[in-house]
Order: C-alpha cells, then sequence, then structure tokens
C-alpha cells in the first residue's frame, strides 16, 4: 500500500483538488498519508505551531480542562460526574458533563493570550441542548489555562437565543472565491461572554453551588 509523508494542508489540498474535479485519482495515488506532529512543530515558531495545528490545541486543552475539572471536583469530595465525549460536533457540543440531575452539553473553544480573536463560532444545535454552553478557554503558548469567558444559562436552562447574530461563513472559499454561509452557525462576539478568571467560577456555572 502506497504512503506519501506531507502536511495536513498539503493533504487537504490534494483531496480537495480531487473533490472539485480538479485532478483525476491516479492508480498510485498514495493510500495512507502521514506527518510527523513532533518534527512540524518544532520547525514552526509558536505562533504558526497554534495556527496550523489549532484543531489539535483544541483538542489538547479539552482534555487538560477535563482533567483539571476533575482534580478539583475530586478535592471537593465529588465523585459522582460522568464524562462522555462527542465523536464529532454536528451536535454542536464537543462534551457532555453531569453532575446529579444537571447534564451540560459543551462546546469549547480555544484562543492564545493576546490573541485579537473577537468572536467564536456556535452551532445552532446547541441551544436545543437541555443546559447547552460554550466556554472559551484562553490559553498560555505552552497551553496552560489562563482564564475563561462563559456563554450559558443556570443548571437545567438552555442557551440564550443566537438566531439573531450574524451567520458564519465557511474558512474557504469556493471555486468562484465566494465563502459561503453557515446557515446553522452564529457570529458570537466576546462581549455575549461572562469572563471567569477561575475554574472554580466555571465548575459552578456548569453545576451550581458545589460542596
Amino acid at each position: 500500500m502506497s504512503q506519501r509523508t506531507g502536511t495536513f494542508k498539503e493533504f487537504q489540498e490534494h483531496t480537495l483538488a480531487i473533490a472539485r474535479g480538479d485532478r483525476e485519482v491516479e492508480p498510485d495515488e498514495p493510500k495512507i498519508w502521514s506527518q510527523p506532529v513532533a518534527q512540524t512543530i518544532q520547525s514552526q515558531s509558536a505562533s504558526d505551531a497554534h495556527f496550523l495545528n489549532s484543531a489539535l490545541r483544541e483538542r489538547i486543552v479539552e482534555h487538560v480542562f477535563v482533567g483539571d475539572a476533575l482534580r478539583h471536583l475530586w478535592q471537593l469530595g465529588v465523585t459522582d460526574i460522568e464524562v462522555l465525549r462527542s465523536e464529532f460536533d454536528a451536535g454542536g457540543y464537543d462534551l457532555v458533563m453531569s453532575y446529579r440531575k444537571v447534564v451540560r452539553h459543551i462546546q469549547f473553544k480555544a484562543v492564545t493570550k493576546g490573541s485579537k480573536t473577537n468572536e467564536v463560532t456556535v452551532n445552532l444545535k446547541l441551544m436545543d441542548k437541555p443546559s447547552g454552553c460554550v466556554i472559551w478557554i484562553i490559553v498560555s503558548p505552552d497551553l496552560k489555562l489562563e482564564y475563561f469567558y462563559w456563554l450559558g444559562a443556570p443548571p437545567g436552562q438552555p442557551l440564550s437565543d443566537i438566531k439573531g447574530l450574524k451567520r458564519a461563513k465557511q474558512v474557504r472559499a469556493n471555486a468562484q472565491g465566494v465563502k459561503l454561509e453557515r446557515p446553522n452557525f452564529r457570529r458570537v462576539p466576546r462581549g455575549s461572554f461572562e469572563p471567569l478568571e477561575k475554574l472554580d467560577n466555571v465548575l459552578e456555572k456548569l453545576f451550581g453551588p458545589l460542596p
């Protein structure tokens, strides 16, 4: 089975060209693509690594958040917590955390401290969940959790209506150079979020008063 080493961007451009019909699939097309992640990150500047590996960064931040949250809850004597991970975010969330009768469908966002990003994209389907929320995490260049922004209602209440906000657009343009709208996604500005300094504050927003 043929194999090729290349960056994710090269693989993406390769597959998109086939999907658009710009090139034909050749018999000797590589079936496996691999990217030496560690070597790639070392050769990039810190800002480039965050930009080019944003999906990996968000997954790492998600794991760090869950680990820190569970450790903190353990220290409080809270052990009846359930954590369920979504295979993909078609439902508008990345993770489900439940404590007693509170079930939280959580969408995570992450951005590096000092970034000028002033909005994030949120799936409208998150509003259909009983206690949907968004946790926007500000991280240091080495992925330490610095502080948080919260978008959500008290436990048991749904996410506030965001349908009136501007529609999000595709990250990349189509063959005509147009970035199409994503009708089920909205651009939520940072001003709509509540800033929270500590993880304790986030856990109280998620589950209410804790022991």
